[in-house]
C-alpha cells in the first residue's frame, strides 16, 4: 500500500530533483506543497507527484535534432 502523501525527501526522489529545488518550486508555485499541522513539514500528494510527472513527460522531445554550426575562424584558416 502506497502512502497518500510524501515527505519532501521522498517527493524529491521519486522526481529527481533535490529537495532545494522542490523548495524552490513550492515558492514559485510550480508544485504546491500542504504543510503538517503538527510541525508545518512540506508534504506532497502522491497523485500530485504522478500529475507533475506526466506533465513533464508530455513536454520533452521524442528526439533531440542537433545541428552544429561551422567556427567561422576554421574557415579562414584554411
Amino acid at each position: 500500500m502506497s502512502k497518500q502523501y510524501l515527505t519532501i525527501r521522498e517527493a524529491a526522489q521519486m522526481l529527481g530533483v533535490s529537495t532545494v529545488t522542490l523548495r524552490n518550486w513550492d515558492k514559485r508555485g510550480l508544485l504546491a506543497a500542504a504543510r503538517n499541522p503538527a510541525n508545518n513539514y512540506r508534504l506532497y500528494a502522491r497523485a500530485d507527484i504522478e500529475d507533475f510527472l506526466e506533465r513533464i513527460e508530455e513536454k520533452k522531445p521524442k528526439k533531440l535534432h542537433i545541428t552544429f554550426i561551422p567556427d567561422e575562424t576554421e574557415k579562414k584558416e584554411s
